[in-house]
């Protein structure tokens, strides 16, 4: 929850739009200012104070504990013109906090923090648990003296300027153990504990056994992802209390498909209380991954619980990101936040170049020319499956004759694939135009590089049959200049002369250029690759210089 805070007219005027915003996530503190910071600092994760930032000092200083436990605090000063994190920037999420104050009310985020001032993701932001110097290490990153990076186990991490040597590292392990001086360990979720229990195990037994094994194992508890279980035990007072101590869900699977499970150490005991040979190894290892700890069974006489230790790899994650079409405020704010996640980018080198800036250090760059799609695709799959954040990056959408369609082609289930949308060219040249796509409409490559003339003629008859508003993709090259011509004709079969077409270049770039004119009237030579056609339909109508598709064909009847 959020606190909310203020003492004028101007700040609870602030305080409200941001409550209007966020209902569900905020709670605002009436009443003397002390009390209500105080009473907020203690109830809530962060605090909004629309006060100024000397204020806050002198209102939340007597109250800090410790920077794992103290809520973020944010100030926004009287004019909402700037979102300052006070307390908390990365342990309290204030310098996140105070980036979306400044999206909700058009503050400008005044972020200090080093680490965020020159890019670099900090170690203690990256949503794992840590230990160690934190603080050393993270002086060296800034300072740019070598920092190591040993992951004994395989984890996406955004990117980071490590070398292969140095006195302080960062090793990524879940084995147990204390940080070494300099070194800061990273705890990444690997280890699946499976756990079987007899109705009534107590949460003492369960949990002595999970944390028992786990220490003889030599494996850090605070690797572990989630305790595993048949579907019968879901409710199990036990397990589920166990889960809780160790901040952890419980995963449950049906007794069918644990029973498919190959394990070491089948029972007949399970097969018959539960229908299946295996509860702890099969739970364990039903999501796949090495079998560190084979079942064991509680202490207690008679032994009323089970564990086995599962080490899942870290899983590659690959953001497929549409990169809109070329204007840096048509970029999506989830856009950004996946290129400054990605310690890999794969793209077109024209498009790498439009984004370049936007880059953390240490990215790894690899980038190729035109008509190497495929071979970018494999690059990021295979990327991707060594356990990295990759990004491919796209024109337009990504989904929309761009990167994800090869992607998803190589790609399997063995990584995280996610994908960003990003505003097409047919949308940007449509916004340009007017209205155009007010109803049904249809984009059609004219490229046959990829596809066949013969499919994408018959593509445009149907479309011209069906009376649709057509957007045309990669319309005329200098290799190409027929297609368009005879698809323009192909329309022409079914529309009149005097039809509206829009021809939109580089669209929301520096060079954008555009004009509205007729289907008769259209020289297809002044047409390039960088250019989008939209030919309207029977409906469409120029208002004011500007295309318009009506949602109904009420104006086309009103007009006989």
């Amino acid at each position: 929850m959020i606190g909310l805070i203020s003492a004028t007219a101007a700040g609870e005027a602030a305080r409200d739009r941001l409550a209007a915003a966020w209902p569900e996530r905020t709670r605002v503190y009436d009443g003397p200012v002390a009390d209500a910071v105080r009473r907020a600092f203690g109830e809530c994760e962060q605090l909004v104070c629309f006060l100024a930032t000397g204020a806050v000092v002198r209102l939340v200083a007597p109250l800090l504990a410790d920077k794992a436990s103290d809520p973020g605090v944010v100030c926004v000063d009287e004019a909402a013109r700037f979102a300052v994190p006070l307390l908390g920037g990365h342990g309290g999420g204030a310098n996140a906090l105070a980036g979306e104050v400044g999206e909700v009310l058009g503050a400008r985020p005044v972020v200090t923090t080093a680490t965020d001032a020159v890019g670099l993701p900090g170690l203690d932001t990256l949503g794992l648990p840590y230990e160690g110097d934190v603080a050393g290490v993270t002086r060296a990153l800034l300072d740019g003296e070598p920092v190591a990076l040993n992951a004994e186990v395989a984890w996406p991490l955004p990117p980071l300027p490590f070398t292969g040597r140095g006195d302080r590292r960062v090793r990524v392990t879940d084995r147990a153990g204390e940080p070494a001086d300099g070194e800061v360990l990273l705890r990444p979720p690997t280890l699946v504990v499976g756990v079987g229990a007899s109705r009534g195990a107590p949460v003492t037994e369960v949990l002595d056994l999970i944390e028992g094994t786990l220490r003889e194992a030599g494996l850090s508890p605070r690797s572990v992802a989630e305790l595993a279980t048949v579907d019968a035990k879901s409710e199990e007072p036990g397990i589920v209390g166990a889960a809780a101590r160790l901040g952890v869900p419980v995963v449950t699977y049906p007794a069918e498909k644990l029973a498919a499970v190959e394990v070491p150490n089948p029972s007949a005991a399970p097969l018959a209380a539960v229908g299946t040979p295996s509860v702890a190894e099969a739970a364990a290892l039903a999501g796949g991954g090495e079998l560190l700890v084979p079942k064991r069974k509680s202490a207690a006489r008679p032994a009323m619980a089970t564990c086995a230790v599962v080490r899942r790899p870290g899983r590659g994650r690959l953001a497929v990101v549409g990169l809109g079409p070329g204007a840096r405020d048509l970029l999506t704010p989830r856009a950004k936040a996946e290129l400054r996640r990605a310690s890999v980018l794969v793209g077109l080198d024209q498009y790498v170049d439009q984004i370049r800036d936007l880059l953390r250090p240490g990215t790894r760059i690899l980038e190729s020319g035109l008509g190497a799609e495929e071979e970018r695709a494999r690059t990021a799959v295979a990327e991707a499956r060594e356990g990295r954040a990759v990004a491919l990056i796209g024109s337009g959408d990504a989904g929309v004759y761009a990167m994800a369609s090869p992607a998803l082609a190589e790609a399997s289930d063995d990584i995280d694939v996610v994908g960003v949308p990003g505003v097409t060219a047919a949308l940007a040249a449509g916004a340009i135009l007017g209205a155009p796509l007010g109803h049904d409409h249809v984009s059609i490559s004219l490229s046959d590089l990829h596809t066949p003339w013969e499919v994408i003629e018959r593509r445009v008859r149907a479309a011209a049959e069906a009376d649709l508003v057509v957007t045309f993709y990669n319309p005329r090259s200098r290799g190409r200049d027929w297609q368009l011509p005879k698809a323009l004709a192909i329309l022409a079969g079914h529309r009149a002369p005097a039809t509206p077409v829009g021809v939109v270049r580089n669209a929301s770039r520096a060079d954008e250029s555009s004009r509205v004119t007729t289907l008769g009237a259209l020289d297809p030579a002044t047409v390039d690759m960088m250019t989008v056609v939209t030919v309207g339909n029977t409906a469409t109508r120029i208002i004011a210089g500007r295309m318009v598709t009506p949602r109904g064909y009420r104006w086309q009847e009103d007009s006989k």
